[in-house]
């Protein structure tokens, strides 16, 4: 009878190991994290520096910009602070409150992010297929709007993951093999039946995915059809161009999500440290590279980073 020892513990702590099988190269592993976070930062906070500055910026585009920014900011903190104080202080005790909100940031940051890519293939598609009617259609109020909706969806959609956790209960050494709460590993943990979480994680990660790769695809099939449609080749070039900073953003996001969300439910042949690093890859990377990228890509916002920064490192400071 003493063996399983399935009495229901303390509900209100979790312990979360970091990398397991790499716990001794911890400080060596946060070196990495810990600069692609920091880079994130500056690039992110640069770009809603210059565009909250410049009255030229101040169009859809950069708005969507700014709102897929303020995203990756939100979403990697939730996600890098704690893994840091694991790695760093081995501080790895996290309260339920704190592990529940932990998750729903960060599953919240994810779903928002998808939206701002969706609205970003839709401010593409009505820049080259109906570019004379682009300031009417696509307003900064409208913008606005859809980043709300977007937001009101994330909370939605998200919500009951951490309040169908909080009814359950959880068995004696609640030790979560990772470096936040994902809500696979938090529900593996529980006494009881967790058959709803189980599918409910499953089905709106792939709801929300297969939904806004509809729309995205929907959008770019309308783009290269007009784009076909011009006799120019330069001109075929010119508008594609346009899309290339979006498609790469997009590269880097869907896959390494649906990597993620597999792996923890099929992927007993990964082992789980590879796992672990590559879904906290997911959160660091596209907030370190995003801003890189749409910085290349946008001359426009380029000229305005290289204004400011140019300000900052001058003695003077102007």
């Amino acid at each position: 009878m003493g063996v399983f020892n399935l009495s229901p513990s303390d509900p209100s702590t979790f312990i979360l190991m970091g990398i397991p099988g790499l716990e001794a190269a911890h400080v060596w592993i946060s070196i990495p994290f810990s600069t692609f976070y920091i880079i994130g930062l500056l690039g992110n906070f640069m770009v809603l520096f210059v565009v909250s500055k410049e009255q030229t910026l101040h169009k859809p585009m950069y708005l969507l910009l700014c709102m897929l920014a303020l995203t990756e900011i939100g979403t990697s903190t939730s996600v890098v602070l704690k893994a840091l104080c694991i790695f760093w202080l081995n501080l790895k005790v996290i309260t339920l409150s704190g592990c529940l909100t932990q998750m729903f940031f960060f599953h919240a940051g994810t779903v928002m992010h998808s939206a701002i890519l969706v609205t970003m293939a839709f401010d593409r598609y009505v820049a080259i297929c109906n570019p004379l009617r682009y300031a009417t259609i696509l307003t900064n109020t409208r913008i606005a709007k859809l980043g709300l909706v977007g937001l009101i969806r994330a909370v939605l959609f998200v919500l009951p993951l951490p309040l169908l956790l909080s009814r359950q209960t959880f068995c004696a050494n609640c030790i979560i093999p990772h470096t936040y709460c994902d809500h696979m590993a938090v529900a593996k943990m529980s006494c009881g039946d967790i058959t709803v979480n189980r599918m409910y994680g499953l089905v709106i990660p792939f709801v929300v995915s297969v939904l806004d790769l509809t729309l995205i695809a929907l959008s770019y099939s309308l783009i290269i059809r007009a784009v076909l449609r011009i006799p120019s080749k330069k001109a075929h070039q010119k508008a594609l161009n346009t899309c290339t900073a979006h498609i790469c953003v997009m590269l880097m996001s869907y896959p390494s999500f649906f990597f993620s969300t597999l792996t923890h439910r099929f992927g007993q042949g990964i082992a789980p440290h590879v796992h672990i690093i590559l879904a906290n890859l997911y959160f660091l990377l596209p907030t370190m590279l995003n801003p890189i990228i749409y910085g290349v890509k946008n001359k426009e916002l380029l000229e305005k980073v290289g204004k400011y920064t140019c300000r900052m490192c001058s003695p003077g400071g102007h």
